[in-house]
C-alpha cells in the first residue's frame, strides 16, 4: 500500500505539504523557552564592544537573533512557527532533488517521505522552532550542490554550495556537517581521478567565495555596530569553552539520562536505524563510489560528535544527524529503503496521534506559561522580574524585563557561577520587583544559601507558581497574589 502511495508523482509536494501543516500545528502551542528567549533577546537587541547583544547574553550567532527580531516584528513570537513550517517543507523538496542527484527519482520520493516524516515526529520536537530546524534545508541544499559541481566541474554549484554552507553556521554554529560534506567530496574526487588539480582549486575557491559571503556580512555587520570581534567570537564559540566546563562540575546523571532517551529516539524515529543500515554495506558504498561514501562518513561522524560535545543532549540534537540520514536514505539498496521508510513514517504517525490525544485530553503542562501569565496578571508599569534558573518563556509571558543578564540556566551557572552578579543585584538599587525560584536556589551551586537569605531579607513570599515555585516580591510593593491556572492547554 505505502509502496503504491510513494510510487505516485505527487508524492513528493503531498510529503512536503503534509511537513508544512503538521509543523503548522505549533502556532497552537505557547512559546517554548529557546523561542522566547531569543525574542527577549532581538528585542532588546543593543550592540556594543563588550557586548554582542546588550541587555541580555546568548551564545548563538547574530543572523539567528536577527531572523527571530524580523519574524517578531512581522507577527509576534510565534510567526517563527510558520517559517519553521516553510522550512520543513522546504527540507522535504531539497531532499527529494538532492536524493534524485545521489539516485534516481524512487529514491527522491522514499528520501521525500523520510524528511517529512523526521521534520514532523513529536518524538524530536513537533512544536518549537530554533536554528536545527531552519538549518536543514540549507544543509541538504548544500550537500546537493556539492554533486552538482564535482559530477560538472561547475563553478556556480561550488559557490552554491560555498554559500549553503555558510547559512546553517549563522543560524547554530555548530552545524558544519555540510562543510565537512564538501570538503572531502572535493579532495576525494581529486584523489580519485574525477578532478584534476586544477579543477580543484576552482572549485575550492568559488566555494570558499561562497561561503565568506555570509560570513563577511556578519564580520562586517559587527564592525559597524561597533562590536568587537573578540566580542563576537566568544560569544558564538569561546563561551563554549565555559559552558562545557561549568555542565563538567554539574552532576553527569542528567546529562546521562538523556544522552539515554535520545538514543531511543535516534532508533524510534529510525535515523540510527538507517544510519546503521547504510554503514553496514559500507564496503560495497566504496566500491560504488568512494569519494561519496567517505564525504557521507566524514560528515555523519562530524555530526556525531557535535552533538555529544553538545553536553547537554537535548530531544532537538537529533536534528543535527537528520542530513546524514536523509542521504543514507537515498543511498541505501531499493528494497531496504522500501522497508525502512514506512516504519520510519508510521513511528511519526504513532507519535502524533499519542501527541494529539496527550493535548486535546488537556494533559499538556504549561507551567511556566501559566505562572508568566499570572504574573502579568497583577503587575504594574516598571515592574521587573528574575527567574531563578532562566525559563524565558515564562519572562515573555509575564510581559516584564529582566535586570539581569542570564535568561538561561547555563549562562548563569558559566558566567555567574558564584551568583555574585545576582546577589549585587538583588542586594542593590536596581532589584527586581519579582523574583520566581523556578529551581532551588542551591541546585547548581553552594552559594545558594547566601542567594536565599539575600531574598528573604528584601522580599516576602507572594503566593506560588506552577508546580508549588515560590514567588517573591519585594518588600514594600503592594501587588496582588498571582493566581495561575495550572490547569494545562
Amino acid at each position: 500500500m505505502i509502496s503504491r502511495l510513494v510510487d505516485s508523482r505527487w508524492t513528493v509536494g503531498a510529503a512536503a505539504a503534509a511537513a508544512l501543516l503538521m509543523r503548522l500545528l505549533g502556532l497552537t502551542r505557547p512559546v517554548r523557552a529557546d523561542e522566547a528567549g531569543f525574542t527577549l533577546v532581538a528585542r532588546a537587541w543593543q550592540p556594543s564592544p563588550g557586548s554582542l547583544y546588550g541587555t541580555y547574553f546568548v551564545d548563538k550567532p547574530p543572523p539567528l537573533i536577527a531572523l527571530f527580531k524580523l519574524s517578531d516584528a512581522v507577527g509576534g513570537p510565534l510567526f517563527i512557527r510558520l517559517v519553521g513550517a516553510l522550512a520543513a517543507a522546504a527540507l522535504v523538496l531539497v531532499a527529494a532533488a538532492t536524493a534524485r542527484r545521489l539516485s534516481d527519482e524512487a529514491a527522491a520520493r522514499w528520501t521525500a517521505v523520510a524528511a517529512a516524516a523526521l521534520v514532523t515526529t513529536p518524538a524530536i520536537d513537533l512544536v518549537a522552532v530554533k536554528g536545527e530546524v531552519l538549518a536543514l534545508p540549507f544543509l541538504l541544499g548544500a550537500v546537493g550542490a556539492a554533486l552538482v559541481a564535482v559530477r560538472d566541474r561547475s563553478g556556480w554549484p561550488a559557490v552554491a554550495s560555498g554559500l549553503l554552507t555558510a547559512i546553517p553556521l549563522g543560524l547554530k554554529q555548530n552545524l558544519a556537517g555540510a562543510v565537512v560534506f564538501t570538503a572531502v567530496l572535493f579532495v576525494g574526487s581529486h584523489l580519485a581521478g574525477r578532478l584534476s588539480r586544477r579543477d580543484l582549486a576552482r572549485l575550492a575557491g568559488a566555494a570558499l567565495a561562497g561561503f565568506a559571503v555570509p560570513v563577511l556580512i556578519t564580520l562586517g555587520w559587527a564592525v559597524a555596530a561597533g562590536v568587537r570581534l573578540h566580542t563576537l567570537s566568544y560569544a558564538v564559540y569561546g563561551f563554549r569553552g565555559d559552558a562545557s566546563a561549568a555542565l563538567g562540575d554539574s552532576s553527569v546523571a542528567a546529562p546521562a539520562r538523556r544522552a539515554a532517551v535520545l538514543l531511543l529516539i535516534l532508533v524510534a524515529t529510525g535515523v540510527a536505524v538507517v544510519l546503521g543500515a547504510y554503514l553496514a554495506r559500507l564496503r560495497a558504498h566504496l566500491r560504488a563510489d568512494a569519494p561519496l561514501t567517505v564525504a557521507v562518513v566524514a560528515m555523519v561522524a562530524f555530526d556525531v560528535v557535535s552533538l555529544a560535545l553538545g553536553g547537554s543532549f537535548w530531544h532537538d540534537y537529533a536534528f543535527g544527524l537528520v542530513p546524514g540520514a536523509l542521504v543514507a536514505t537515498a543511498l541505501v539498496a531499493a528494497r531496504l529503503r522500501a522497508r525502512l521508510v514506512p516504519l520510519m513514517a508510521a513511528s511519526t504517525v504513532v507519535c502524533l496521534v499519542g501527541w494529539g490525544a496527550w493535548n486535546l485530553a488537556g494533559q499538556q503542562e504549561f507551567d511556566e506559561h501559566d505562572t508568566g501569565v499570572a504574573l502579568r496578571a497583577v503587575a504594574r508599569p516598571g515592574d521587573t522580574l528574575v527567574v531563578f534558573g532562566g525559563r524565558a518563556d515564562l519572562q515573555l509571558e509575564s510581559g516584564m524585563p529582566s535586570p539581569y543578564p542570564y535568561l538561561w540556566s547555563l549562562p548563569m551557572r558559566a558566567l555567574d557561577p558564584d551568583l555574585t552578579r545576582l546577589r549585587a543585584l538583588v542586594d542593590g538599587p536596581d532589584a527586581p520587583t519579582w523574583i520566581v525560584a523556578w529551581w532551588s536556589f542551591d541546585t547548581w551551586t553552594d552559594q545558594g544559601e547566601g542567594l536565599r537569605r539575600d531574598v528573604e531579607q528584601r522580599y516576602v513570599e507572594r503566593g506560588t507558581g506552577c508546580d508549588g515555585r515560590t514567588i517573591w516580591l519585594l518588600r514594600g510593593e503592594t501587588r496582588p497574589t498571582p493566581e495561575p491556572d495550572c490547569h494545562g492547554g
